[in-house]
This record gives structure tokens, C-alpha cells and sequence, in this order.
């Protein structure tokens, strides 16, 4: 009789507990980490800033209130608070702060759109052409590290104590970060793209404007930014140059009369303008550049 045929039978396979059980399959549109560290710097910071500045309100407050720092050295934000009304309403013995303000507008903005009008096409010779470098480089290199105060002197005995010396300086002051900015922009295009233009038959002018200028306009809008950071610097030195209204002539006059307070407000003021201008400028720049920072 033959042998029967040995039919193996099926063993049941249990789930061994050093076996790692298998994972969840993924949700669809969840979003899959692919490491368990962050990406430095991400997530939002305004909670924090918000917090920061209630803070620093919040020492300056106690610290003058319960006399450890006496009012000719740092007034309460009451006094501070007090003055910018009187100044806002015209009830303080000075211009209203609206006319100060607008001049000051005047004198840095006027400056800042002739430096993008000049600064930016110079910034973009030199980063094009060695003639254009080798012309503006030295005086630029030159006058850049010198604060503005070393050539006031010069600059009122050339052009007067009108306006004129007042937006120069300030002008001098953004033309130099500005240029430089639209200089090292020329060089952000890769060479690859450049001869990928030219392989599709661009000429140079075309790649210019269609693969280096686009490349530049990140590094643009930050010396833009810079510049105008610049030229808020400057205004205190500007009007000092026989000028009677602006916030810096405002921050220069109560100095004289130790007015702490009053000085105290045209800094924040000076300071916010700044600050709002510099959040206009990264608007603009998410706007015009959203892929800065994504290549």
C-alpha cells in the first residue's frame, strides 16, 4: 500500500510581543513629519513680542512710579502718555505733533525715493559691469563707514541751512546700503539659469530682465529696507541744521530744557513710524517675492 501524501497542516502564527506591531496607514491630507526635530525658527512669535513689550511697560512703570529712578532720567508712561496728547491736541507750548510729523515724512521719504530713483540702477551697473564698479565702488567704500555727523559740517557749508543739506544727508545716508544691496542682488541668479536662457535663445538684455533682475529683487527690497532704517537714523543730525519743525527738532529742542518726557515721546514716535514702515516693506516683499526663501 502506498505511502499517503502528507498534507501540511496550516499553523496559526501569533503575534510575537518583540515584533513591532505595523503602523497605522496614513490618513488622507494629514500632513506626514518627517523628522521629529522642527525646522529652526519656525512658528509664529507675536504672542511673545506682545508679552514682551506688556512686560517692559509694566517694569518702567513700577520703577518710576515707586521712585527707584528718578523723572529727569526716565518719566512714568503717564507723563510720557500726557505729553504726545498735548502735542496731538496742540495743547503743548510747541507746534502741534501732526507738523512735526509731516516734516519729518518729508524730509526722510523725499530722501529715501531719490536713493531708490539713484542708488538701485548704480547698484545694478556695478553688479553688471566692471566700468560701473570700478567708478562707483571707491567713493562708495569710502564715505559708507563715516557717520553723518563727521560731514554735516561740509555739507551745510556747500548747500546752506535750507532743506536742501537736510534731505542731502539723509540721502547720503540711504543711497550707500541701497546700491550695495542691488550690487550683491545682481549675483543671486545661478549660472545654470543664466545658460538656460541663453540656450533657449534669449539675448542679454532678456536675460537681464527675465532671469537676473527677478533674482536681484529679494536682495533689493531688503536694502530697501535697510536704507529707510538708515535715513529714520539719520533725521535727528538732519534737523539739526537750523530747522523748527520735525521730531527730531522737537527731540533736539526739549533736550535743551530737560525735558525728558518730551524727548521720550518723539523717540517712540520716531521709533514706531520705523517700525510700521518696516512692516510695510515685508508685506510688500511676501507680495512681490513669495518665492524667497522656498528655491
Amino acid at each position: 500500500m502506498p505511502d499517503a501524501a502528507i498534507v501540511p497542516t496550516p499553523v496559526a502564527v501569533q503575534p510575537s510581543a518583540s515584533r513591532p506591531a505595523a503602523s497605522p496607514a496614513p490618513v488622507a491630507g494629514a500632513k506626514l513629519r518627517t523628522s521629529k526635530f522642527k525646522v529652526p525658527g519656525e512658528g509664529s512669535s507675536v504672542t511673545i513680542s506682545v508679552v514682551t513689550v506688556i512686560t517692559l511697560l509694566i517694569v518702567w512703570a513700577i520703577a518710576t512710579n515707586i521712585g527707584w529712578i528718578k523723572p529727569l532720567f526716565l518719566p512714568s508712561p503717564q507723563a510720557v502718555f500726557q505729553q504726545f496728547y498735548e502735542y496731538l491736541t496742540g495743547q503743548a507750548n510747541d507746534k502741534p505733533l501732526w507738523q512735526h510729523f509731516l516734516a519729518s515724512m518729508f524730509r526722510v521719504f523725499s530722501a529715501f525715493a531719490l536713493a531708490c530713483v539713484t542708488a538701485i540702477p548704480v547698484g545694478i551697473a556695478m553688479g553688471m559691469s566692471r566700468w560701473a564698479r570700478g567708478i562707483f565702488d571707491p567713493p562708495l567704500e569710502f564715505y559708507r563707514p563715516l557717520p553723518p555727523l563727521a560731514y554735516l559740517p561740509l555739507i551745510i557749508i556747500w548747500f546752506g541751512i535750507d532743506e536742501l543739506p537736510k534731505v542731502l544727508l539723509i540721502f547720503l545716508s540711504c543711497f550707500a546700503p541701497l546700491a550695495l544691496a542691488a550690487r550683491s542682488g545682481m549675483r543671486s541668479a545661478s549660472q545654470e539659469q543664466i545658460n538656460a536662457a541663453y540656450s533657449m535663445g534669449a539675448s542679454y538684455m532678456q536675460v537681464i530682465r527675465h532671469v537676473i533682475l527677478p533674482s536681484a529683487l529679494p536682495d533689493i527690497l531688503v536694502g530697501m529696507r535697510i536704507a529707510i532704517g538708515f535715513g529714520w537714523t539719520t533725521l535727528v543730525a538732519a534737523e539739526m541744521v537750523a530747522a523748527n519743525m520735525g521730531l527730531g527738532q522737537m527731540v533736539l529742542n526739549a533736550s535743551n530744557f530737560l525735558r525728558t518726557d518730551i524727548v521720550i515721546m518723539g523717540i517712540i514716535v520716531i521709533g514706531v513710524v520705523a517700525y510700521l514702515f518696516d512692516l510695510l516693506m515685508r508685506y510688500l516683499e511676501r507680495r512681490l517675492v513669495p518665492w524667497k526663501g522656498r528655491m
